[in-house]
């Protein structure tokens, strides 16, 4: 009797499993967006392939671009980190659902200076980005500073030059914390400097930082760690200066309520909470509802499942953020019923 249930236990985990590791060799999935997420998609998809032979071939290009070719269906996804708003989504027949969440940081390159060396408050930050403040020693920033040893070395912004998600993300951080740079530079995926340089991608902006001494940029946590960028803790809603790291940015996510967020429309910037990172987003995928290619999209949705499934760790690994099962429970209920080809849902 023991070796049969033996038998029933091992014939369950099998048949649990399946859905991954039928062979999908055959296929291959194409999405186009957001960098902010590129490192953890990368992971997945290589994990992923080599469980069911399904090729994911995903373009780092930026939010804009993964919007526009969404929009143009030469892609299976799309990806931003701007989620659209629900209008925008019933015009164009789209459904979007956060895949992940992370953190965008201020990252630098002063001569002697570790991570975590400098301390930004939000309105210095915002003097930096408006142009105000020219030099790392400047007063303003010494005084949050006290004791820590910072040269006089001149400013270098550098931002996005390409429609970015990340880009989105930090504005509307600084057009909450800043009536300055709400008025007059606002919040966008693509926005006028007032100074800096332009790069692009978030590769594009850490390996320009690296380059310059006295640069200062902004990108998703996974690059900094991955370049070994230095970066700045910041000052948040509660008035504690904290530095980026997945419990920060949890803390950030922790009260997001998605069940009462039309079409996953939620930003998670300066948020309440003492250990909140102030610059916390979610990327998200775009999909149509009603697709041509049901084998195809029945796979891409069977690879979305097992990321939220079983990527929590390889998540947690780039300190990005896995979204929370009762959401995940909740996506795969508007998969089930607004994803179709023709009249068979395909989830």
């Amino acid at each position: 009797m023991k070796k049969q249930v033996n038998k029933m236990v091992v014939a369950v985990v099998l048949l649990s499993s399946s859905v991954f590791a039928q062979p999908k060799k055959d296929i291959t999935v194409n999405g186009a967006g957001a960098s902010f997420p590129y490192p953890l998609y990368s992971k997945w998809s290589y994990k992923y392939n080599k469980l069911t032979g399904m090729k994911l071939n995903y373009q780092s290009i930026g939010s804009g671009g993964g919007i526009a070719q969404i929009k143009a269906k030469t892609v299976h996804f799309g990806a931003s980190d701007a989620p659209m708003k629900p209008a925008d989504l019933d015009k164009y027949g789209l459904i979007q659902f956060p895949m992940c969440i992370g953190g965008v940081v201020p990252v630098i390159n002063v001569s002697g200076l570790k991570s975590g060396d400098i301390r930004l408050s939000p309105d210095t930050l915002a003097g930096i980005m408006l142009g105000k403040i020219s030099f790392w020693d400047d007063e303003k920033i010494k005084s949050e500073n006290v004791g820590v040893s910072i040269p006089h070395v001149e400013i270098t912004v550098v931002h996005r030059s390409d429609g970015s998600g990340t880009t989105w993300i930090f504005t509307d951080y600084l057009s909450k914390i800043s009536e300055e740079w709400k008025n007059n530079v606002g919040v966008g995926k693509s926005v006028a400097w007032p100074v800096g340089i332009g790069a692009k991608g978030n590769e594009g902006i850490a390996n320009y930082v690296q380059r310059v001494n006295g640069g200062i940029g902004y990108v998703e946590y996974a690059y900094a760690l991955q370049n070994r960028l230095t970066y700045a803790k910041l000052r948040n809603k509660d008035g504690n200066y904290v530095a980026p790291e997945a419990k920060a940015f949890q803390a950030a996510a922790v009260n997001a309520d998605w069940a009462n967020a039309p079409g996953y429309y939620l930003v998670l910037t300066d948020q309440t909470g003492g250990e909140s990172w102030p610059i916390t987003g979610a990327s998200f995928i775009l999909i149509y509802k009603n697709q041509t290619d049901a084998k195809t999209v029945k796979a891409m949705l069977e690879y979305f499942d097992w990321c939220y499934r079983h990527g929590a760790d390889m998540a947690a690994q780039l300190h990005y953020i896995a979204i929370p099962e009762k959401v995940v429970d909740m996506i795969e209920a508007v998969w089930s019923k607004e994803v179709k080809a023709g009249d068979q849902p395909l989830w």
